[in-house]
């Protein structure tokens, strides 16, 4: 079997784990969300004024609550399977509409945290690791211990406070500015502007993860026999470090990135409920609240998909970087 017929063979049977890990996560979504108290008949009839018994029976009809859950089960999964998530009785539009209009959100957040969390932690972790047993190292270590054990909406709170109020650098919220109206590289920077405080603060928790990851990594590969025979060849230590330990080195961090992506995209709702960034995550913190639970259902099964994709190309990733791993 040729190296290119191993790798697609590899890819689809990753795929048809994918889909057999979203249908389980699918599948535990819909229950857990049904074991929860109310539904939305109560939540509208509430809001209506109207919370006779008869009233919410016509409204649990109507959104076939009424139905028993096995039904509405069997329902869910041909529905999702389909692509069709139903309506949202919040927003009174087409939950895969609504979906797909926050999807670019989330996804430009996430990608940009996720690059500049292995990069910077990465880099950090490096320079940790190269400056052992330095004031370099402690410093770096000490950062990475306060961004790793700092809540998320604290520091983007205490981000705001300074960079927006204080400083006036960057927007307190939101993704563009309102009624600009910018169109082509300016719209692109007006984005990027209000892009910096959501991007930083997901990914501070990650950077310091990865960089004490990358840091113990490159100290384990600056011990082993392939370095100590780079060195008795007499090869220069900046051509050590960067062609062959660092190449190894972020393996590991390449690894624990697909990993993350989950809980990222966990860490996503929080960031944006504080920025008002409009992605999934808002959409999922404002129908959580609403009780809307098939939009809801809706953003979880996608953000199943996300992190199912994310790891294949993860695998990839480290396949191509280090050969020696068998694509089985």
């Amino acid at each position: 079997m040729t190296p290119a017929q191993q790798r697609w063979r590899y890819i689809r049977v990753r795929l048809l784990q994918g889909v057999l890990t979203v249908f389980l996560i699918v599948t535990a979504n819909f229950f857990l969300l049904h074991l929860a108290p109310g539904d939305p008949a109560s939540v509208l009839a509430g809001e209506a004024g109207a919370s006779n018994p008869e009233f919410i029976a016509q409204l649990r009809a109507q959104f076939g609550l009424d139905q028993p859950l096995y039904v509405q089960y069997l329902k869910y999964l041909w529905q999702t399977a389909t692509f069709d998530l139903g309506y949202s009785f919040r927003y009174g539009e087409s939950n895969l509409t609504l979906i797909a209009g926050r999807l670019p959100a989330t996804l430009l957040l996430m990608i940009s945290a996720v690059l500049l969390s292995v990069l910077v932690g990465s880099a950090a972790g490096f320079v940790a690791a190269v400056y052992h047993k330095t004031t370099v190292e402690i410093g770096i270590l000490l950062a990475a211990v306060l961004a790793y054990a700092a809540p998320l909406f604290w520091i983007g709170l205490m981000f705001i406070v300074l960079f927006s109020i204080t400083l006036h650098w960057v927007p307190t919220s939101g993704m563009a500015t309102v009624g600009a109206d910018y169109t082509g590289l300016r719209h692109a920077i007006d984005v990027a502007h209000h892009l910096i405080l959501p991007a930083v603060t997901l990914s501070l928790f990650y950077i310091a993860l990865y960089a004490r990851l990358m840091r113990a990594s490159v100290l384990e590969n600056l011990g082993l026999n392939y370095v100590t025979t780079a060195r008795s060849k007499g090869l220069p230590r900046g051509k050590i470090l960067l062609r062959h330990v660092l190449r190894n080195a972020v393996l590991p961090v390449l690894t624990m990135a697909g990993v993350q992506i989950g809980g990222m995209l966990g860490g996503s709702v929080v960031v944006e409920s504080v920025f008002g960034w409009p992605g999934l995550g808002l959409l999922a913190y404002e129908s959580l609240f609403a009780r809307d639970l098939n939009l809801l259902l809706g953003i979880l099964f996608f953000g199943a998909i996300l992190v199912a994709i994310a790891n294949l190309a993860v695998d990839l990733a480290y396949s191509i970087i280090d050969p020696r791993v068998s694509l089985r």
